[in-house]
């Protein structure tokens, strides 16, 4: 087995952490996949998987050559699309990382239609709230809500997330609407207990051109954004959470943004992928929809 060969595999092991997956989708034994990482440590003189009886996972020089070997296959699958024409047909997997509920509510319909229109693109999607880190994980993109800070990576904004407060009709009518963020006291809140933390996430405001966070109490606490929608439209008080989860609720009339003046300023929902020279087809086409389709429908 050449070099190419050695690292192709090594690149599939790392993307997998297992071997046995990385012999599945390459239709070979694990011990083959086994040999040709050891012939590769033993080429090159690097330890690139620590191994027990359950898992593998990569030592800091095999990280280190994954994401090399990433960038390098990239730009050899750009090369060949370029040379078979204007940009290429996207084919390969394409692989991602989207959040929970924004996923499954923009990201996915979007993803049927582009691979409806690509028979040859396939898709591997992750939906988690985690912080995924693109190239270490070897990921094509991900979604990321927020300020981005890592130089190694392009980011192209598809659209913003504004924090509705909601409730509704039957719980405003017995409970009045509040008119400053200062009367959250006098009602019911059903808070946000971040999965990762284990904190309530604050409530966000913008007050006298001022940012404010306000914790309000609350007998209730959850832990999925859904949740706090549902819980709204059964009457169980306010919530505050991003447009795109409580869009369709409002727009059946099961509950109404309230406070909308002291609305917090919107973060950017981005697209976020390695600053390669070429982008593959895959990633481009996934990229140009989002930016095409994607838009604050409630701004």
């Amino acid at each position: 087995m050449n070099n190419i060969q050695q690292i192709l595999v090594f690149v599939r092991a790392a993307r997998h952490a297992s071997f046995a997956e990385a012999a599945r989708e390459l239709g070979q034994s694990p011990s083959t996949i086994a040999k040709s990482i050891r012939r590769l440590e033993a080429q090159w003189g690097v330890k690139l998987f620590y191994r027990t009886t359950r898992q593998v996972s990569l030592t800091p020089d095999g990280q280190s050559l994954f994401e090399r070997c990433q960038r390098i296959l990239d730009e050899v699958e750009a090369l060949r699309a370029e040379a078979e024409g204007v940009r290429g047909e996207p084919t390969g997997v394409l692989r991602i990382d989207v959040p929970l509920t924004y996923g499954k509510r923009v990201v996915l319909p979007l993803l049927a239609t582009l691979t409806a229109r690509h028979p040859g693109l396939s898709l591997d999607v992750r939906f988690s709230d985690r912080f995924a880190a693109v190239i270490a994980e070897g990921l094509d993109a991900v979604i990321r809500i927020g300020p981005l800070a890592d130089s190694r990576l392009v980011a192209r904004r598809i659209g913003w997330q504004y924090l509705l407060v909601c409730a509704s009709p039957a719980y405003l009518d017995a409970r009045g609407v509040p008119q400053t963020p200062a009367e959250l006291e006098q009602h019911d809140c059903v808070l946000f207990r971040q999965p990762t933390t284990e904190r309530e996430r604050p409530w966000q405001f913008r007050v006298d051109d001022a940012d404010v966070e306000i914790h309000p109490e609350s007998r209730v606490r959850l832990n999925d954004g859904e949740a706090l929608v549902e819980a709204a439209c059964a009457g169980m008080g306010l919530v505050q959470v991003p447009d795109y989860m409580a869009g369709d609720a409002i727009e059946a009339g099961k509950v109404v943004e309230v406070l909308r003046a002291f609305r917090a300023p919107p973060l950017p929902i981005s697209v976020v992928y390695p600053s390669n020279r070429m982008l593959p087809p895959r990633v481009r086409a996934f990229v140009d929809a989002l930016a095409q389709a994607v838009d604050g429908a409630y701004s």
